[in-house]
């Protein structure tokens, strides 16, 4: 049984040979060809390279397209700091949306032809190209109050949300409909799903009510075009107290992708319980807990999520949110020979 099979019957909550598995492998992948962050964030061919070859040395089960949070914000002109071995992110002293006045200032751009985006729809085509055929492609999207809050700065941007929320309604707005065209230009690429990251909808970042109202509006329209677009819908929220109940209602996925507990449930066989018929859970191990844990100690937490999530299919082990990037791969390849000796089903 290969990748795209064992990920297909999961996605349909049937047991396959085994768990499937896939460490968020990204930009630790660049270790594979020995490139900088930098190169492996702004080099199309380069980082789909070094995404292949760390995904065949490890044995993971899909890729994903996450490069970092920047790439969309970028594109509108937000300045982007780049590392040797950190993810990019905004200047925070120079941030393109100055004050509350100037959200008039993000429009609908053409993704196919901004510098990010682009290559990132670049990325998406390389790698389905490769391995579109034998394992899942996935498509990574940020969603559009954390592409505002990387122009904007969240601190500020959640002043807003409060003072004048009506402020923000256009620009969230012309990100909902320029994102409509970067999914339908990375689907096109061959992405089989997108995975919208949801960031701030939990418990740590701010109420069910003000996300629904400020985000879960478009995500519902975002959600209804991919799956117009005939791929599938997936979601990323590595937040304490995610709302699984609020998104699925809003964008019915078909697998979460998640690092804490959902706000509703107390332990993982209550998230089983609740959720596990609705959507294919992913996740859950913690990134940074891999920077402490021992050998043991990792195989001890593969085999309880194992044990929780697996009957009956509906699960993919994996780490909560991207694999560390300072990390070698040592733990990933331990957390996939988890999968294909414990998780047999």
């Amino acid at each position: 049984m290969n990748s795209m099979e064992r990920i297909s019957l999961a996605l349909q909550h049937k047991e396959a040979d085994r768990v499937p598995v896939y460490p968020l492998l990204n930009s630790v992948s660049r270790k594979a060809l020995g490139i900088t962050y930098e190169e492996w964030s702004k080099d199309p061919e380069k980082c789909a390279a070094s995404i292949i070859k760390a995904t065949e040395e490890i044995g993971a089960d899909c890729i994903c397209t996450l490069v970092d949070l920047t790439v969309e914000a970028a594109d509108w002109g937000q300045e982007v700091i780049y590392h040797d071995n950190l993810a990019a992110n905004p200047n925070l002293n120079n941030r393109y949306i100055k004050s509350a006045d100037e959200y008039d200032k993000v429009g609908i751009i053409n993704p196919r032809e901004t510098p990010r985006m682009s290559e990132h729809i670049q990325l998406a085509r390389i790698l389905y190209e490769a391995k579109g055929q034998e394992m899942p492609i996935i498509g990574f999207v940020f969603g559009p109050l954390g592409i505002l809050s990387m122009m904007r700065g969240q601190e500020q941007m959640f002043v807003d949300l409060i003072r004048c929320p009506q402020k923000m309604q256009g620009a969230l707005r012309n990100i909902t409909e320029t994102l409509k065209e970067f999914c339908s230009a990375l689907i096109e690429a061959g992405c089989h799903a997108i995975m919208f990251d949801t960031l701030y909808a939990s418990r740590s970042i701010m109420s069910p009510k003000m996300w629904d109202e400020n985000e879960g509006v478009y995500m519902e329209e975002l959600s209804d075009y991919v799956r117009d677009k005939g791929a599938m819908v997936m979601l990323h929220n590595c937040g304490a107290g995610v709302y699984f109940k609020e998104q699925i209602e809003r964008m019915h996925p078909v697998a979460i992708s998640f690092q804490h507990i959902p706000l509703d449930c107390k332990d993982m066989a209550d998230v089983k319980a609740k959720y596990g018929d609705q959507v294919t859970l992913i996740g859950h191990i913690e990134p940074g807990w891999l920077y402490a844990a021992t050998e043991e100690e990792l195989r001890e937490m593969c085999r309880t999520q194992i044990d929780a999530y697996k009957k009956g299919g509906g699960f993919i082990l994996a780490t909560g949110c991207e694999y560390p990037a300072l990390m070698d791969f040592e733990y990933a390849k331990i957390i996939v020979e988890e999968a294909k000796t414990y998780g047999k089903y």
